[in-house]
Formats: structure tokens, C-alpha cells, sequence
């Protein structure tokens, strides 16, 4: 079996702790507002503006039986380059103050997964970074291009407003077939259950960053048939 075969394999349940976050079925339904998808941009921000110098780090602390996979680092860091800045020009295209959110505490689940990953890199194995990149390409890949489709409607935004989602969806899909040649490669079975481990933490972690996004609720109102939007505590 190909490694990246077993790492989809090995990974599932993880996946499916995320694909099953009641924000993914509410977007499909309509379930969502403008602070819903600010509220998202938010989490983003904050994990995306990370990407890079966490390539960085895992690329300097490779040892010396994976230098061949600098070069694979360094694709994806010239592919993320910028993709923060991305987010913050959707953001300010919805009317938000950018500095509000360049500048602004990162919400704790996204905080969270992102000090796992320096963590990982430092102490374990910087091999392991390559866990997240299944998860947030894998992620973005399946997800992003109908999101931005069902978003950019409901909402009717401009494709200013969509930058991140429509952008980052199609170039994901490019890099999951990079994705699969590069794991397919690694040939020592500590890199691989590093990679495996990252997976399945960050599956579980980013499945509680869509947990915490607000989800608006339905309430019927005694005076009238119309009903009002409350964004879920």
C-alpha cells in the first residue's frame, strides 16, 4: 500500500471529527450570515499567517536523512507566501478594519493548533509538518470551491470579498498530487507515524476551530411569522 493510501486510511476517523462540525452542514443548508464567515476569516488569519514560517522552521531543523525534502519545503513555502495578506484584503472588502484582525488575539482553538505545530517541529520531528499539510490542503481542497460558491451567493458578495476561499481552493487541488508524491517517498517509518500523529492531532484540533465558529439560530417569534437570526453562543 502506498503510504499516502495509509495515511487517508489511518486518519479517518480524525477526518471525520472535522467533516462532521455542524458549521459544514449549516453552509450547505444556508445556516450562516455575514459574522459567520467574518468570524471564519478570523480563524483563518491567524493559523494561515503561520504556514509559512512553520515550513521555515521544519526546513531548518530537518536532519540530514531528509535534506532532500528542502526543496519540497520550499515549493510550498513559495506557494503560501502571502495568503495571509489575502484574508485581510477579503476582510477589509466586507467593511472590517484590517488592523482589528493583523493585529488581534488569535482565537484559542486556532492559537492551540498552531503551538502544537512549533511544538511538534522543535521537540519531536519536523517531518511531522507534513501532517498539516494533509489536513489544511486536504481541507481546503474538498471543501473551499463549493463553500465559495454557496457563500458568495447567499451573502452576495463581491469577488473581492472571496479572495482566500476561491484562490487557495484551486490551488489546493494542484498541490494534493505534490502532496501524494512527497509522502509516498518518505522511506523511514518514524517520519511516517510523525506525519500520521500531526494528521490525526490537527484533524481533531481544527475540527474544534469550525466548532467555535457561530452558527446563526432559527427562532420563531410570538408577534410575528418572521423569523429572527441569533448567532449561537
Amino acid at each position: 500500500m502506498a503510504f499516502f493510501d495509509q495515511l487517508q486510511t489511518e486518519t479517518e476517523e480524525a477526518r471525520n471529527h472535522l467533516l462532521s462540525a455542524p458549521i459544514i452542514s449549516a453552509v450547505y443548508e444556508g445556516r450562516f450570515n455575514k459574522e459567520t464567515y467574518i468570524a471564519f476569516l478570523d480563524q483563518a488569519y491567524h493559523h494561515v499567517k503561520h504556514t509559512t514560517p512553520l515550513l521555515m522552521a521544519a526546513g531548518a531543523r530537518l536532519p540530514s536523512r531528509q535534506a532532500r525534502l528542502l526543496k519540497t519545503l520550499s515549493v510550498y513555502i513559495q506557494e503560501e507566501i502571502g495568503h495571509d495578506e489575502w484574508i485581510l484584503n477579503d476582510l477589509e472588502a466586507l467593511g472590517c478594519n484590517r488592523e482589528d484582525f493583523q493585529y488581534g488575539p488569535a482565537p484559542f482553538y486556532t492559537r492551540l493548533m498552531v503551538s502544537y505545530l512549533y511544538d511538534y517541529i522543535h521537540r519531536v520531528n519536523p517531518v511531522g509538518i507534513l501532517g498539516m499539510v494533509q489536513v489544511l490542503e486536504g481541507t481546503s481542497a474538498s471543501l473551499a470551491p463549493e463553500v465559495a460558491r454557496l457563500v458568495q451567493e447567499k451573502l452576495n458578495l463581491p469577488d473581492s470579498a472571496m479572495t482566500y476561499l476561491t484562490t487557495h481552493g484551486e490551488l489546493d487541488q494542484d498541490h494534493i498530487v505534490f502532496f501524494q508524491k512527497t509522502v509516498n517517498r518518505l522511506d523511514r517509518e518514524e517520519d511516517r507515524q510523525a506525519v500520521i500523529e500531526v494528521a490525526n492531532h490537527v484533524y481533531r484540533i481544527y475540527g474544534e476551530v469550525y466548532r467555535a465558529l457561530p452558527i446563526p439560530t432559527v427562532l420563531p417569534t410570538s408577534n410575528s411569522k418572521e423569523n429572527n437570526l441569533r448567532a449561537a453562543s
